[in-house]
């Protein structure tokens, strides 16, 4: 395993995360998820991804398992929350830890930033950032983070509102694939910026659950290795089975940068098939988006704004 800095924190964590959302689906068992992340661990992956709303809890139940006995100690725990209220937030973080069967997680991440107007009821004063920054002084957490899929601008804009309202993220979670390069790209507008100011990156969605292979332009050795080529500190990977996890290791274990004409030669190849954004249709649909499809997560908008509509 190979393992990299996440931005301006000093953490070293492995280049290979396991992705949560893979573990609570109904076709992995209990006792294989368990499996499944230990055998990740044993084999050199520390960074465990996870979500709030995965599965209904089942994907944070079973982590939660999975480091007992000691497995806890040996990475770096991360999960996401889909609150925009401080109320909401504080709810579900609280679940999260109950759920983990943790005291503290590593990171802990807004999830799906998707609407301009999502930065804004986060940073308000009764929004989910001050929720976050109270559970990091309480010691529940350690680092703070946000997620989203949908546009690149829409990224830039919450960076642009953590800063006027001071704050500076340790990481940021977004798309990175060979089909992103050619399509509203992440890896073109919102790494850069990442790079810059010294913030871990995570990628995630390197084969998009599978759907970029359908393209039948690339494969998945090639997908995971075109993420890791990049500037990025963890590529997140869906693992639902022990041939998978393998695959994910070996990728890591023979990594190298790839060659420019490597590079070339795989944009290439990919770029009719990414075009029009049909194979990344979390950018282009709403099938991807959980908090669209259940708003009650986000929590209720603020009171003083509601006001404004009743007087």
């Amino acid at each position: 395993m190979i393992y990299r800095t996440l931005g301006s924190t000093g953490e070293k964590v492995s280049a290979i995360g396991v992705g949560g959302w893979h573990l609570g689906l109904p076709r992995v068992s209990e006792a294989e998820s368990i499996r499944l992340v230990r055998v990740a661990i044993d084999r050199g992956i520390t960074f465990m991804d996870n979500c709030w709303d995965y599965n209904d809890g089942a994907s944070e139940l079973r982590m939660g398992k999975a480091l007992k006995d000691g497995y806890r100690d040996r990475v770096f725990l991360m999960t996401k929350i889909d609150g925009r209220s401080r109320q909401e937030a504080a709810r579900q973080l609280d679940q999260s830890l109950q759920r983990l069967q943790v005291d503290m997680i590593d990171l802990v991440q807004h999830h799906e930033v998707l609407r301009f107007e999502d930065p804004h009821r986060i940073f308000d004063e009764d929004g989910a950032h001050q929720a976050l920054l109270e559970a990091r002084q309480a010691g529940k957490i350690r680092y703070l983070g946000f997620t989203g899929h949908k546009d690149p601008q829409i990224h830039l804009h919450m960076l642009r509102v953590a800063a006027e309202n001071g704050f500076r993220f340790d990481a940021v979670q977004m798309p990175l694939n060979v089909m992103d390069a050619h399509f509203r790209s992440f890896q073109q507008m919102v790494l850069p910026e990442l790079v810059r100011e010294e913030i871990g990156v995570l990628g995630m969605k390197s084969m998009a659950n599978g759907i970029l292979l359908k393209s039948g332009a690339v494969t998945a050795v090639e997908c995971l290795r075109y993420a890791l080529h990049l500037p990025t500190s963890v590529v997140i990977t869906g693992i639902d089975s022990m041939d998978v996890l393998e695959q994910a290791c070996q990728v890591a274990d023979a990594f190298r940068p790839m060659e420019p004409a490597e590079v070339e030669s795989l944009l290439s190849r990919t770029a009719e098939a990414a075009r029009t954004g049909y194979y990344e249709p979390f950018k282009t649909t709403s099938l991807f988006d959980g908090t669209a499809a259940s708003p009650a997560w986000l929590g209720e908008e603020p009171e003083r704004l509601r006001q404004l509509f009743t007087r």
